[in-house]
């Protein structure tokens, strides 16, 4: 914010400055200076954020600040004009915000099928009767809005690692429940964790998150097209939590999947280090996707534990909890089944390393043996002695004889260990099992 503002002062001092200079084509070079002022803030304005943008229009003074809105694109306009005060929109005659359908979905149910409502009226209307309010990404302005509109103090996402029972789950003094839970979000095979504000109020449901979700997606899919899917909020808060158990379902099936391509790289007769590389990477990925996941149906299945025992819910819908956690204890064993898996794959692809290196090392041992004789040669050829024994022979002769007598113990010796490594690998082969 402090850059753009620097920007916007030292642009109204180069403004000021030429407008007492006298040249020819004065105002063609205003203009032209205007425009390239224009495009410099123009720039800043894509990578400012809408919060550093109401600042500047509440800091500037009004004429600087009309100039500053004109340059706001109208995808970053409507969120400046949530958080804007409204005396300043006042002042500058800008319009008021509206709300937006990506950030801000309304639901209620129209002969048993979940439809969408735009939010607009300062107040709800008598026959209005919502039972889903979600907000994705919503800007405060829009929070306020809906907490004003509907009379709710709207709870604040927690960390997804906030593992605190009391933090997660409770009811509050007005009876409202209050749940923070995480789904999975899957976006280029990359599972992770997102986490998940809710509350009932009234019979509605708020939901509160940071990013888009198949999981919801699905859910408002199937309510809007099956009549009867659900019959009100307490419905939609426990399909959504069986629509992420299904999700999770999915996605351990990715991960056998995944894990049979390694393994038939892993049960392969040889692997090299990198390829061994490639596979380990490929190994801890998915063991991350599954204990993602893991944690992720756990937490749900907490959810689901305060659900119950609070008495909230009616019989039918009890029965639905109850076999969704059903669903979670088959999925547990599916994930510990895979840990092992993983496991298994992760020991045999180290296992395949150290035979590389063994070989390696065993490439060594015989390299080092074959030339440790030639080395003693050398050593007592370096000696006076060898001249005086060789006394009379030409040197060429003598030094050409020593090398070749060198050469041929060194084959020698080669042969002798290639023998002896075949034989044992023989009687190996050969040895009955106990």
């Amino acid at each position: 914010m402090n850059s753009l503002l620097d920007v916007i002062n030292k642009q109204r001092r180069v403004h000021d400055l030429m407008q007492h200079q006298s040249m020819l084509k004065h105002d063609l070079a205003s203009s032209l200076l205007q425009r390239q002022h224009d495009a410099e803030l123009s720039s800043l304005i894509t990578h400012a954020t809408a919060d550093q943008l109401v600042e500047c229009l509440t800091t500037l003074d009004a004429h600087s600040a009309q100039r500053l809105w004109h340059l706001i694109p109208p995808e970053q306009s409507n969120r400046v004009l949530w958080s804007l005060p409204e005396t300043r929109r006042m002042e500058l005659n800008l319009e008021s915000p509206y709300v937006d359908r990506q950030r801000v979905q309304c639901y209620e149910l129209n002969q048993g099928r979940l439809n969408s409502v735009v939010l607009q009226a300062p107040s709800i209307p008598e026959d209005f009767k919502p039972v889903w309010v979600d907000l994705v990404e919503a800007t405060p302005g829009e929070r306020h809005y809906v907490e004003d509109l509907f009379q709710v103090t709207l709870p604040d996402l927690l960390d997804e690692n906030e593992l605190e029972v009391t933090a997660r789950f409770q009811v509050s003094q007005d009876d409202d429940l209050l749940l923070h839970s995480n789904f999975l979000g899957i976006q280029a095979h990359h599972a992770r964790s997102v986490p998940v504000s809710f509350m009932v109020h009234n019979g509605v449901l708020f939901s509160i998150r940071r990013e888009s979700l198949s999981v919801f997606d699905l859910q408002k899919q199937r309510a809007r097209n099956q009549p009867g899917y659900v019959n009100d909020a307490w419905d939609v808060l426990i399909d959504l939590y069986a629509a992420d158990v299904e999700c999770s379902a999915d996605a351990l099936e990715n991960i056998y999947g995944k894990l049979g391509q390694v393994g038939r790289h892993v049960l392969s007769e040889s692997i090299s280090d990198q390829m061994a590389a490639g596979i380990l990477s490929d190994i801890a990925e998915e063991e991350d996707h599954n204990g993602r996941i893991r944690s992720n149906i756990l937490d749900t299945q907490r959810a689901l534990n305060f659900l119950l025992r609070g008495r909230m819910l009616s019989d039918n819908q009890a029965q639905d909890c109850r076999q969704i956690q059903r669903n979670i204890e088959s999925l547990n064993s599916h994930t510990s089944f895979l840990f092992d898996k993983i496991n298994f794959l992760m020991d045999s692809t180290i296992g395949f390393i150290n035979i590389n290196q063994n070989k390696r090392v065993n490439q060594l041992t015989i390299f080092s043996v074959v030339f440790m004789p030639i080395n003693i040669l050398a050593g007592i050829g370096g000696m006076s002695e060898f001249s005086m024994m060789t006394q009379g022979i030409d040197w060429p002769v003598a030094y050409g004889g020593f090398i070749l007598c060198s050469a041929l113990i060194g084959c020698l010796t080669f042969r002798v260990l290639s023998h002896l490594e075949r034989k044992r690998a023989l009687s190996s082969y050969r040895r009955p099992p106990h």
